[in-house]
């Protein structure tokens, strides 16, 4: 068994990769639009290689020969027979393993998340990786483990890598099983595999090369990832390796990083984030769990690792027995349930289509501002239509405390500092936002492109002095042209679908705005018993959503005044 790595670009008859990607894009391989997003980029990036990062097809094909010679099955109908890995786990090893900087030769990718259903294979694949990253990715002294939120779940990964080095002679000459861990023999003495979970006696001194992140779906808090992410600063290339399903608890881990990956897929600016690999199988829709020509998004392993039947089977249940489909939508689709549903997809929410501020001059508008709290995000638009078009510009700008935002950046994981850079964002002096700020943005679109928003909607809560600014230094008389927007399904359902609707035909136009496009993708709906729904955060708090609000407080007023409005343009 060769631990050595390969060291030169070259070119192979087979590149997973882009095998995987034919298949997907002619529609012979049915995935989730996640990992068509992902897999279209990552076929680019090998025939377009992008900055410094390129693809060696012979470090793919390292990790990949090694679980394929030397890890076995352990138990079941495979039980003893060699892991031979599907044309999906082939690429996404490719990806992860084959990317490098062409002037270092070191790995791009230094974490991989993989959202898969049950029974697809992932505790195997991840055992396997584990094995590889202690004794042939040529890292001396590897420390790699197996983590979870309890040491006992960890052991089931460390297990199964246990069980595969027992059946294996090869690993066995190499590596050796103890109660506790796996130590290396010979020249990999100085390496270990072992469980770790938040119970484990010390978390201290770790030093990881590799970590195998099992079943993130229950984790409660971030400290042991953080553990793990800051231990790894030493090592040259390491690697987190994440499998999981999803899961019915919100608000944690899963959620953070699930919305988090989902930006990174999408291309979200500010989101760019180019050592993340994640691989999300999905239903790309909660109804589609009825049809099965689409089970393959979650599913990737389905009538060969997983087995079709039972799933159909699992269905047919569900239809009988309502109570069973929250569990089968979860462990075998990845829809994240008992969450508020999302309000736009990315493809609805994005628009990439920009204005000359000057074609805006001399217009009347309608704005809406959604002021928040002191010492959060504050936003301020206003909607503006040309004469004979349909199309909705919207001129918008943030607002937060320049002594904070630094803080906020880190905390929230958002570039509010770039975007403040990039000017769609003000910073207000001190900890606090001062809404006389607000009223300073509408006094300069006024005076310095005659624009003016003749209506301005707001949320009433919290902005009595605001109003009374606005009265003082703008002329606005409170009631007739300041006007408060009740926030409740009542008044905003028919705006909301009707925004939703204008949004995903592109009829406005935010200037690619990209605190808006980010708040869009973050709005989550409540539903009524009447079936009226009004915006709501998503269980994540850092998922911030006031630009999108006031966007809809100003559409909720040009639609209460649309007649009037239309003279005015």
């Amino acid at each position: 068994m060769t631990v050595s790595t390969a060291s030169s670009i070259v070119s192979s008859d087979r590149n997973d990769i882009l095998e995987y990607w034919d298949q997907i894009s002619t529609k012979q391989e049915v995935v989730s639009l996640k990992v068509y997003k992902q897999y279209k980029k990552l076929a680019s990036d090998i025939l377009s290689p992008r900055d410094n990062w390129v693809f060696d097809n012979n470090k793919a094909h390292h990790v990949i020969d090694f679980i394929e010679k030397y890890c076995k099955h352990s138990k079941g109908k495979w039980g003893g027979k060699p892991v031979i890995l599907e044309l999906w786990q082939k690429a996404l090893l490719s990806a992860a393993f084959g990317f490098i900087d062409k002037n270092t030769g070191l790995r791009k990718y230094t974490e991989v998340l993989l959202i898969v259903a049950r029974k697809n294979g992932k505790s195997t694949l991840a055992a396997a990786v584990g094995l590889y990253l202690q004794v042939a990715d040529g890292e001396p002294g590897s420390e790699v483990y197996a983590v979870a939120t309890k040491k006992d779940q960890a052991k089931l990964i460390w297990q199964e890598a246990k069980r595969m080095v027992r059946k294996s002679p090869a690993l066995r000459k190499r590596i050796k099983t103890l109660v506790a861990e796996m130590v290396g023999i010979g020249r990999y003495e100085d390496t270990f595999f072992k469980p770790l979970g938040s119970d484990s006696d010390t978390l201290d001194g770790l030093n990881p090369h590799g970590a195998c992140l099992d079943e993130i779906h229950a984790w409660k808090n971030k400290d042991l990832y953080d553990v793990i992410f800051d231990g790894m600063t030493a090592r040259s290339q390491p690697m987190l390796f994440e499998t999981t399903t999803a899961g019915t608890v919100r608000a944690l881990v899963f959620d953070e990083k699930y919305d988090y990956a989902s930006k990174v897929i999408d291309g979200l600016e500010g989101f760019e984030d180019e050592r993340l690999l994640p691989i999300i199988y999905e239903l790309d829709d909660r109804k589609e769990w009825t049809d099965p020509g689409c089970y393959k998004k979650a599913n990737p392993g389905l009538g060969t690792i997983k087995d079709s039947d039972k799933l159909e089977d699992k269905v047919r249940r569900a239809k009988r027995v309502p109570d069973q489909l929250s569990n089968l939508l979860c462990k075998d689709f990845n829809v994240r349930d008992t969450v508020a549903g999302s309000w736009l997809t990315f493809d609805e929410a994005n628009n990439e289509a920009t204005f000359d501020m000057e074609d805006m001059r001399d217009c009347y508008g309608i704005g809406g501002n959604d002021l928040g709290a002191t010492t959060d995000l504050t936003f301020a638009c206003a909607i503006v239509k040309k004469p004979g078009s349909e199309m909705l510009y919207l001129i918008g700008q943030g607002f937060m405390p320049a002594d904070t935002i630094e803080d906020r950046s880190k905390e929230d994981k958002v570039p509010y500092d770039k975007w403040a850079k990039r000017g769609f964002i003000t910073l207000c002096p001190g900890n606090k936002v001062d809404y006389r700020y607000v009223t300073d943005w509408y006094i300069k679109m006024r005076d310095e492109y005659g624009i003016i928003a003749y209506w301005n909607g707001y949320d009433s809560w919290n902005s009595p002095a605001w109003i009374e600014d606005m009265e003082n230094r703008m002329g606005y008389k409170n009631k007739e042209n300041l006007l408060p927007v009740i926030m409740g399904a009542k008044t905003l359902s028919a705006p909301m679908k009707e925004l939703k609707a204008d949004l995903a035909s592109k009829l406005v136009n935010y200037n690619n705005n990209p605190l808006m496009k980010w708040a869009l993708t973050n709005v989550a709906i409540e539903t009524d018993k009447n079936e009226n729904i009004r915006p709501i955060k998503g269980r994540n708090q850092r998922q911030r959503i006031d630009p999108a609000v006031s966007l809809l407080i100003a559409y909720t007023v040009l639609t209460n005044h649309m007649e009037d409005y239309n003279a005015l343009v």
